[in-house]
């Protein structure tokens, strides 16, 4: 069944892929740092456009507007996956959203030519709408084409293409490349650049392997994909289990939205999906990111914002170390350490924030705690919800959770974007004490609830899942036989 060897061909689907989640690292990133220019941007043209000077409230209501926008748009597209995947097939869908990231770009890119503040934030809401489909697209894809001992190393490419992104807007934003008053608009248009190689070469990858046997049923299609993708002739085994995944699929409704929420056999590895998701978004590495500059320049840092590509170099190095140890480790262990390690160090940015003005070398202790925190959060929290959620649902419900598990993260992300500031000025340090809560609720749960995934198949999971539910099923309807009893005897009992 399958194998381990890795091949060019597959190395470059992979790739090509991951372009999509660089795209929503670069578009989660970019926008950050020319924060001063953009507002200058906005005070600007409004002058010019209103009779009064534009008050202070609504320039940073707009500015906000800006930066949220996107996480709407995220949510939007987040819960629009299934309507692409299954009508134009997971390559297919890739290659047709790359024109809402040209047309996103474009708006972004000619804002300041046109003096015109609503362009901008419109273009914020397309990327944010083209994002949202790409953290569906991108592991879904990866995962249907990776073979089973490598689908968790492979699917940590997925993360790894979001950090990269991250840390390339950072360092774009710099002030002596593209973060300056003339130049910021050619940074947000870089969008453009990404999708535009994308499109060039998602042709030259092929579709799915799943989705052409199990939604096309084009069998040899499928048979000869999977033998160039894998560097092997015996797929036999592979296409079997996808031949039985259809004849399941074939007895079966299409299954929506809802159809998740109803049939018990999807419930739990749903609310598995959702919370993973949520223990990402509310782990508290926005937080840290948000405190890291104004840390480092306690703690004598001259250009805190070097200091902060540092905290984004250190992401990316640790997300490589997940993707070699996600195999060997396996899903859930990697997760938990994450979670465990970045709850120890939410204490101590705690401990050294509060005593940091009374001791000098505290905020070097903080310092230690941001990086390892960030380091810890790569390892599990980071990678895992994204490419777990498509090894839990076999191909039919597929789509359906990836759109309510990428909903849920883009929910919480934004949320938190709204919450945070406020929860920061009445709680001060103390915020991070609400975050490691979080992270010891997500610890025990995921302890509890999620299963290891790693070297199974798809079939596995799903066949695991539905006899969990079978067995839930008989010890409701043997605890309902108990119940209607209970009257009987009672009435028993009065007569005697």
């Amino acid at each position: 069944m399958g194998t381990q060897k890795v091949t060019a061909p597959l190395i470059f689907a992979i790739t090509v892929a991951t372009i999509g989640s660089f795209q929503f690292g670069y578009n989660t990133g970019v926008i950050n740092a020319p924060e001063t220019i953009i507002k200058d941007f906005i005070n600007y043209t409004l002058e010019e456009s209103l009779e009064n000077p534009p008050s202070e409230e609504l320039l940073t209501s707009l500015w906000s507007l800006s930066v949220a926008i996107f996480s709407v748009g995220g949510m939007i597209g987040s819960f629009s996956v299934g309507l692409f995947v299954n009508r134009f097939g997971r390559r297919n869908s890739m290659l047709i959203v790359n024109l809402l990231a040209v047309v996103g770009g474009c708006l972004m890119g000619f804002c300041k030519l046109a003096e015109s503040v609503a362009m901008l934030i419109l273009g914020r809401l397309v990327i944010g709408l083209f994002c949202g489909l790409c953290t569906g697209f991108v592991p879904m894809y990866i995962g249907e084409v990776s073979p089973t001992a490598l689908r968790g190393a492979f699917g940590t490419l997925n993360q790894l293409g979001i950090v990269i992104g991250i840390l390339v807007a950072q360092i774009f934003g710099l002030k002596i490349i593209l973060g300056t008053e003339e130049l910021w608009p050619v940074l947000l248009g870089f969008t453009i650049l990404p999708a535009l190689l994308q499109s060039v070469a998602l042709p030259f990858c092929p579709e799915s392997p799943r989705f052409l046997l199990i939604n096309k049923k084009e069998e040899d299609s499928a048979k000869k994909i999977l033998q160039r993708l894998w560097g092997t002739q015996d797929v036999t085994q592979d296409i079997q289990e996808m031949k039985d995944e259809s004849a399941r699929m074939a007895q079966e409704k299409q299954v929506t939205v809802l159809e998740l929420f109803r049939v018990r056999s999807y419930q739990q590895p749903l609310m598995i999906s959702i919370m993973l998701q949520l223990s990402q978004q509310l782990s508290g590495i926005n937080a840290v990111f948000y405190y890291s500059t104004g840390i480092f320049k306690d703690a004598g840092v001259e250009e805190p914002i070097y200091a902060t590509i540092g905290a984004g170099v250190v992401n990316t190095i640790f997300t490589v170390v997940s993707l070699f140890l996600v195999e060997r480790a396996g899903r859930r262990t990697l997760h938990m350490i994450g979670l465990g390690g970045m709850a120890v160090c939410s204490i101590f940015m705690t401990i050294s924030l509060l005593l940091k003005d009374a001791y000098n070398w505290m905020s070097f202790i903080c310092i230690g705690a941001i990086l390892l925190f960030v380091a810890f959060f790569e390892i599990g929290p980071g990678p895992i919800p994204w490419f777990i959620v498509a090894e839990l649902f076999s191909q039919g419900p597929r789509p359906a959770a990836m759109a309510v598990a990428g909903c849920s993260n883009w929910t919480s992300n934004f949320l938190v974007g709204l919450l945070f500031p406020s929860a920061a000025f009445y709680l001060g340090a103390y915020v991070f004490i609400v975050f490691t809560g979080f992270l010891v609720i997500f610890l025990v749960f995921t302890f509890f609830k999620v299963p290891e995934t790693r070297g199974r198949t798809f079939e596995e999971i799903t066949r695991s899942f539905e006899g969990q539910a079978l067995e839930a099923n008989r010890a409701e309807k043997g605890s309902r036989g108990e119940m209607r009893s209970i009257p009987l005897d009672k009435e028993a009992t009065t007569n005697v």
